[in-house]
């Protein structure tokens, strides 16, 4: 009853301070320290309402009772000290302070009650000192360190703030997650980076045992995205302390996102070389080392067929090894995906994926993504029947879920490629309500662009030749596109399809790798045709090449900026914000 009286009377205390009525405040406050004669917090608040009523006499006595009472209580000479420094007398005030910190006893509770009592009143120089003079009276450097840390970074002195940061991670090396949350917080420049690289090298050098400074040190290579250095240390830490591969992933799967795929094939061949076939990782290690060689690879789009022969063997030996089954389903699906869109061998990719759906243990995320593929190449060959056939099954196994919606909204691509206007764009219309914001956009666009060219005219003939030559496009058909977008423009020149022809035809030259070409094109439908529903897609694709093909971040980022201010309601514009935020050098 008494706690819970007690803390009635304190939030009334503390309302009454608030409020500026320091006299009720004050009285309550003397009566909780009366009530409990250790906490000074209330005593110090006691002694707050007698200064904001320029009580200095009824402090100063308050004060010299306190410390006839108990003189080893340090923080109340620095107390006694701020009351003189509020009479304009700073050289007895200094005389109290000096006086606190000489007398300093070897007692932890007494050294951090002094340290803050310096840092509310922002005398961080005295408080460094009561902090190092009571880590000398104890014999440890460390016990103080964080304190330490946060008084340098008040002060701005970024090398003593790194210095005891390091002593309070060393001091706590279960916590070293926390510290390096704190590093990442503080050290935002690189000089800043290479100061604590600069300050842990010694340290790693007379304390090899002490696996802080390693780990620290790692981080601060990942900072700097110098991740074969990072990987250097993950892998000595990694055998020192047998720690069976999972730091090295880590590293590996850092280095992969950021497309440093040679740095991440090092980091997942150490696991498979070093771990060997029985350590829990080693088939995600492999899966994971096919994944960067292939995007090493394929990423900048110059590779010749002996590039991509040798994946296939690697691919071939590892399924060879392990099989087809639960553990090894991403990476065959992967190998699907690699023949049909690199290899452009659809036979084969076709073989994998149907060994893959027959398996009944395989997981059904995974079957369905298969059975999608395997539609996606089925359609790819003209085989129409079985591709309807497979979206049906995912559509019908995961009502109301995203993959339904993937494959209802390819179903209903099927109708539009085949001129069934009316059924597809029924689907549309389903499908805009879609969870998937994608597909419902990609929904909105086909629904308005079928209204759109078939609202005002006669015949659907020049729309049915349009989608039959983007059904080309996607069988890679490309001279029997390209032949027929031309004979929509001869035989209806005056047709509203012009920008989506256009459009079209860059597609097809993306496709088949003639990127100048494409961006020519793409320039040609935003410049000249900027009210039309391509024109935000075409600045997309433009500004995309120039991030990706040119390695012209400046003009990426111009047209990405013009594109989210130009074309807000776009559904490019949040996906144009951020790459235009991450080429600037945001951290997202």
């Amino acid at each position: 009853m008494v706690g819970y009286l007690s803390g009635q009377d304190s939030r009334l205390a503390d309302q009454y301070y608030n409020s500026g009525e320091y006299e009720q405040a004050a009285s309550v406050y003397l009566t909780l320290f009366e009530r409990n004669s250790r906490s000074y917090y209330f005593f110090d608040k006691y002694i707050n309402c007698l200064l904001a009523l320029d009580d200095f006499e009824g402090a100063t006595k308050a004060i010299e009772k306190e410390i006839d009472k108990d003189p080893t209580q340090m923080q109340l000479y620095v107390a006694y000290g701020n009351i003189l420094e509020r009479q304009y007398k700073p050289h007895e005030a200094d005389q109290q302070y000096i006086k606190a910190i000489e007398n300093i006893p070897p007692d932890v509770s007494v050294i951090n009650h002094l340290g803050n009592a310096f840092t509310r009143l922002t005398k961080y120089e005295m408080a460094i000192e009561a902090f190092q003079k009571g880590s000398e009276l104890l014999g440890d450097d460390y016990l103080f360190a964080y304190n330490l840390a946060g008084l340098y970074k008040r002060m701005g002195d970024t090398p003593n703030m790194i210095k005891y940061y390091i002593k309070a991670t060393s001091r706590n090396p279960s916590q070293i997650d926390r510290y390096i949350t704190i590093f990442q917080r503080n050290l935002t420049e690189e000089e800043e980076l290479d100061e604590l690289r600069s300050q842990l090298y010694p340290l790693i050098q007379e304390e090899p045992d002490n696996p802080v400074y390693p780990e620290l040190l790692e981080w601060v290579f990942i900072e700097k995205k110098d991740y074969y250095r990072a990987l250097r240390q993950a892998r000595s830490l990694d055998r020192k302390y047998n720690e069976g591969g999972a730091r090295v992933m880590k590293i590996g799967n850092i280095a992969y996102y950021d497309g440093d795929y040679d740095t991440a094939i090092k980091a997942f061949e150490y696991v498979t070389q070093d771990k060997g076939l029985n350590n829990s990782l080693y088939v995600d290690a492999k899966r994971s080392i096919l994944k960067s060689k292939r995007n090493k690879v394929t990423m900048d789009y110059d590779y010749d067929l002996s590039d991509l022969d040798t994946l296939v063997v690697e691919y071939e030996k590892f399924i060879d090894e392990f099989g087809i089954n639960p553990q090894t389903e991403h990476l065959v699906k992967e190998y699907a995906d690699f023949l049909a869109v690199y290899k452009n061998d659809l036979e084969k990719a076709i073989k994998v994926l149907e060994e893959l759906v027959a398996i009944s243990s395989i997981n059904r995320f995974v079957k369905a993504n298969s059975k999608i593929a395997l539609a996606d190449y089925y359609l790819m060959k003209s085989e129409i029947w079985e591709a309807t056939l497979l979206y049906s099954q995912v559509e019908k196994d995961f009502k109301e879920e995203y993959l339904g919606e993937v494959a209802r909204f390819k179903n209903a691509k099927l109708s539009y490629y085949a001129g069934n206007f009316e059924w597809a764009q029924a689907q549309f219309d389903i499908l805009k309500a879609a969870t998937s914001r994608l597909i419902a956009n990609d929904a909105i666009d086909l629904s308005v662009f079928i209204m759109d060219n078939m609202g005002l005219d006669t015949t659907d003939v020049p729309l049915k030749m349009f989608t039959t030559a983007e059904l080309y496009t996607v069988q890679n058909r490309f001279d029997e596109a390209f032949a027929l977008l031309d004979s929509i423009t001869d035989l209806f020149p005056e047709h509203s399809l012009k920008d989506d022809i256009l459009y079209q035809k860059a597609n097809l030259h993306y496709k088949l790798k003639d990127i100048d070409k494409a961006k020519s094109l793409y320039e040609e439908v935003y410049q000249n045709y900027a009210d039309e529903i391509r024109a935000d897609n075409a600045m997309m694709k433009v500004a995309e090449i120039y991030e990706l093909h040119y390695d012209d971040t400046e003009k990426a980022m111009e047209l990405y900026e013009k594109l989210f201010i130009d074309f807000s309601d776009s559904t490019f514009a949040v996906e144009a914000r951020k790459r235009f935020r991450r080429l600037r050098g945001d951290n997202i």
